[in-house]
């Protein structure tokens, strides 16, 4: 039975894996023009990538969300992986949430987003620091900058958004696209296992269409839709070989 359940992982894990994080056949084709401008007042959602420099803003229509632009950031510090410290002058990576408050229209850079970091996950690793931005003016200590002009359509669009009867608006902060091949080729990096605990909430995305659903469990984790992240391969593999197992 051991090795029959050894070979059944060996096949299913890359399925699996793959299946969950599949790699992108195109980049996205935003939505027309004319349809952009009738969405303003959607809900919306934010995925930020740090090495490929783009912010990502997406609408609702109907139970999907839909890309309606790609703005290039200007400028971002500190280079990859999350941010520990003020003063590290590093740009956060993770999961978080934007209110109505936490919108700066008169912000001395242009106009301004707080992302909300440290988010709870922050905070039980005892991360700490204030004001990370998203805002204009192209110059970022730890934020994200972008132009003047993407960003009073961004600010547009997440302050409709928020005054029509969205309560929050997720922003999710990856390193890259999270697909496997890149993740491979990060492998070696310091920062891997907290890379771990982010993909799951790409792939799901990816997959679905729809923001995923993030907690913080009580050991400090990042759980995507109610399942904790394991975070090294070889606990996965053990996790799978007991299931197999036990069935």
């Amino acid at each position: 039975m051991g090795r029959i359940a050894l070979t059944l992982a060996m096949i299913l894990m890359p399925l699996l894996s793959w299946a969950m994080n599949p790699e992108p056949t195109q980049p996205l084709a935003p939505v027309s023009k004319e349809l952009k401008k009738q969405l303003i007042g959607t809900p919306v959602f934010i995925q930020i990538f740090k090495e490929e420099r783009t912010l990502e803003l997406y609408g609702k229509i109907g139970n999907e969300y839909r890309l309606l632009d790609s703005y290039r950031i200007c400028n971002f510090s500190g280079g990859l992986g999350p941010k520990r410290r003020q003063g590290d002058f590093k740009s956060p990576e993770g999961f978080y949430n934007v209110k109505l408050n936490q919108l700066k229209p008169d912000s001395r850079f242009y106009r301004a987003i707080n992302t909300g970091f440290p988010n709870q996950y922050d905070r039980a690793k005892g991360y700490n620091g204030n004001y990370l931005m998203i805002h204009g003016d192209c110059v970022s200590v730890g934020c994200y900058a972008m132009t003047d002009a993407s960003m009073d359509e961004i600010f547009a669009y997440t302050n409709a958004a928020l005054r029509n009867g969205q309560q929050e608006i997720q922003v999710n902060i990856y390193p890259f696209r999270m697909t496997d091949s890149n993740m491979q080729r990060h492998k070696y990096s310091t920062y891997i296992n907290f890379w771990r605990e982010l993909q799951p909430g790409y792939a799901y995305f990816a997959k679905y269409r729809v923001p995923p659903t993030v907690n913080v469990t009580a050991t400090g984790q990042y759980a995507v839709n109610n399942t904790p992240v394991i975070a090294t391969p070889d606990a996965a593999s053990k996790s799978f070989l007991a299931l197999t197992q036990a069935k």
